[in-house]
């Protein structure tokens, strides 16, 4: 049972135009607790034409949420980063119960969610045009940027409130309509959200929440042509496949897609400090996060020295459900999950790697899996080039600086990347030769509401966060008008 101050923030509905509702069929889906498998909830799985429904109130809703003055938007945005903020403990515990982060780390998510709400209600004021010079004395070129539409969200399940926020608080902010679609393992905290939003005062059918199949929804979504953009955070498989269903109507796309992150401590690092951003980066909630290090390249004279105390700290890690005091691993998701993290652990020890702490499933038995750290890891191994999304840490043995960054790069993804240096000139080469959308330089922690978050190659389309954000929404319009 979760224990919720707000009760009514425990949706088992689906908020389509204004109301909850339940799907016709009276088919739904089963939401489990990862720390105990236990079932906490069921919502809908809503039919292809229950979805339409909810197209069809967006596209109504559209034409007078986009004509509200920005003020009028952005007052409204900021009164749901207020409830967020007010409700945040029974967010938290949402989230604990159905993604199995610790409580502490789900908290911080609800804070972080609510940041980008607070930034896009700001920038909501700021979408500005332009006055261009133009090259014939009796014309008068202008610039006008105008919400795209209706949209579309399909999000993850390990940050279930702030990928959400992250899409649905730029589009709202400019003026467009969205319909989000939460993972199947995660929807209580997007539906909670859903409840805030229409405390705050967003209309019926700006902000609609489903639930059901997500190859189904998906297939409503993407086929639709009132649909204008989607915005999409998953793995770069699936990315393409919604990308081919959005090019029959040459929809705006964003797309987050999936990492290889490399981690690299170069032999002048402060060691220290890069033993803490890589525990920040790899274990945070338990290794799934798309931008967590999944690759760990240590130079040859520091090699020995950083794997003995990253283990010595990795095996201090607590490890439990993510109710209880102190804990800093909760469980994994599901099976598939664990049974990754293990097929990529026993490939690397099949070729040469060794094992320095943890290595095994949890005693305390189910999802919970032992913070890992492996050493001898080479190029030829599954850790290599494929993304973990586990506790599991692959210490690569590196020589030289132009080594390192061909190795960083031999990859088709190009999402987030980490360099422990006290060099400016050597951060300066290595920042301009890595391929990859965002870097952190001495930290393991880089996301904000203020910065640009995006990759580049197979990582994805577009950036969340930032000023840049909300252009993502936006559609430019130029208007040329002759004097007479």
């Amino acid at each position: 049972m979760i224990q919720l101050r707000s009760t009514a923030l425990l949706r088992e509905s689906c908020l389509i135009n204004g109301s909850w509702s339940t799907a016709s069929s009276k088919e739904a889906i089963e939401v489990r607790d990862p720390a105990d498998g236990s079932i906490i909830a069921h919502v809908p799985s809503l039919s292809a034409s229950e979805v339409a429904q909810a197209i069809e109130a967006a596209q109504k809703a559209f034409g007078p949420w986009s004509q509200l003055a920005a003020k009028e938007r952005a007052q409204i945005l900021r009164r749901w980063f207020e409830l967020i903020l007010a409700n945040a403990d029974d967010l938290a515990a949402l989230m604990t119960a159905e993604q199995g982060k610790p409580l502490a780390e789900a908290k911080g998510e609800i804070v972080y969610a609510a940041s980008f709400i607070e930034w896009f209600a700001e920038e909501a004021k700021r979408v500005y045009g332009e006055i261009i010079p133009a090259p014939q004395a009796d014309k008068r070129l202008m610039v006008l940027k105008q919400p795209v539409g209706v949209c579309a969200a399909i999000t993850p399940w390990n940050f279930p409130a702030a990928m959400i926020t992250r899409k649905v608080a730029p589009a709202l902010a400019a003026g467009c309509v969205i319909i989000v679609k939460p993972a199947e393992q995660t929807p209580l905290t997007a539906l909670a959200l859903g409840v805030l939003a229409e405390e705050a005062g967003v209309p019926a059918g700006v902000l609609q929440i489903v639930t059901g199949d997500s190859r189904e929804v998906g297939r409503v979504l993407t086929g639709s042509d009132v649909v204008r953009k989607l915005s999409f955070t998953g793995s770069t498989e699936v990315g393409r496949i919604l990308m081919a269903q959005c090019a029959p109507s040459i929809k705006r796309l964003s797309l987050e897609l999936g990492g290889n992150a490399p981690f690299i401590v170069f032999d002048d690092a402060d060691l220290d400090a890069a033993v803490e951003g890589a525990i920040a980066s790899k274990y945070r909630n338990a290794g799934q996060t798309c931008v967590c290090a999944n690759r760990l390249y240590v130079q040859a004279g520091v090699f020995d020295a950083f794997a003995e105390k990253l283990a010595a700290k990795v095996a201090t890690l607590q490890v439990g459900r993510g109710t209880e005091p102190g804990v800093q691993i909760g469980p994994l998701i599901d099976e598939a999950a664990v049974e990754k993290v293990e097929s990529h652990l026993a490939d690397a020890v099949s070729k040469g790697a060794r094992i320095v702490t943890g290595g095994k499933r949890h005693g305390l038995g189910g999802l919970f899996f032992e913070p890992t750290v492996l050493a001898g890891a080479t190029g030829a191994m599954r850790v290599a080039r494929e993304e973990t999304f586990g506790p599991l840490a692959p210490l690569f043995r590196f020589e030289t600086e132009e080594e390192v960054i061909a190795l960083a790069n031999d990859t088709e993804f190009g999402l987030a990347s980490y360099f422990y240096t006290e060099n400016i000139r050597r951060a300066w080469r290595v920042v301009e030769a890595l391929e990859y959308g965002m870097i952190g330089h001495n930290t393991g922690l880089i996301s904000n509401e203020v910065a640009p978050f995006g990759g580049v190659k197979q990582s994805g389309l577009g950036r969340e966060g930032s000023h840049h954000g909300i252009e993502e929404y936006l559609e430019v319009k130029y208007w040329c008008s002759a004097l007479r």
